[in-house]
């Protein structure tokens, strides 16, 4: 039996299978949530399908997406990334990657974890939107607008409005799968 999938992912495997397993399941834990963001991060200007394809070198490159290590690369670390051809060697956004992974951290300092952070914004429930068509969900709301500016503000970097609405979406803050997914009543 076919299952009716958002019609963004069919035709790829592995597009599918992320739609299927991870797209739009509520993530708490700070060490997921920091994956979105770097892979979020890296994926401005990009499509994700070019994300997903690297996820694995990303994940080797940067220490198994490890923020503690993350934020205490020095310049060799980031020179040596810069190299690896096996991710997107952008030099801006390897030093984004670092500063955010401090930010991070201090956000937990602050929340008690990210998690409690960024849920906080939506009270710690997914907004649950009904789309027909993937291509009626926004590129970003004026909530990712408010969740920019205070990452921003924060000292994070690369986080403006329409990545930070693509990590809500990612993480499950948002479902933005069509109401006739059969994933939509899942998550």
């Amino acid at each position: 039996m076919n299952k009716h999938r958002c019609g963004w992912c069919e035709g790829d495997a592995l597009y599918e299978a992320y739609h299927d397993g991870e797209w739009g399941v509520p993530v708490y834990d700070d060490d997921t949530l920091f994956e979105f963001l770097i892979l979020e991060t890296f994926q401005a200007g990009l499509s994700w399908i070019t994300i997903l394809r690297k996820r694995e070198n990303f994940k080797k490159a940067f220490d198994n997406f490890d923020y503690k290590k993350i934020a205490g690369y020095q310049q060799s670390k980031k020179d040596q990334l810069m190299e690896d051809a096996g991710i997107i060697r952008n030099k801006l956004k390897i030093n984004a990657t670092v500063s955010n992974a401090q930010a991070f951290m201090k956000i937990q300092d602050e929340f008690g974890s990210f998690s409690k952070y960024i849920w906080g914004f939506v009270d710690g429930k997914p907004i649950k939107n009904k789309l027909k068509n993937y291509k009626e969900a926004p590129a970003n709301t004026p909530l990712s607008d408010t969740i920019s500016k205070d990452l921003k503000k924060r000292g994070f970097k690369f986080v403006g409005s329409t990545v930070i609405y693509a990590h809500m979406q990612a993480t499950g803050m948002v479902n933005d799968h069509e109401i006739s997914c059969f994933r939509y009543n899942e998550v």
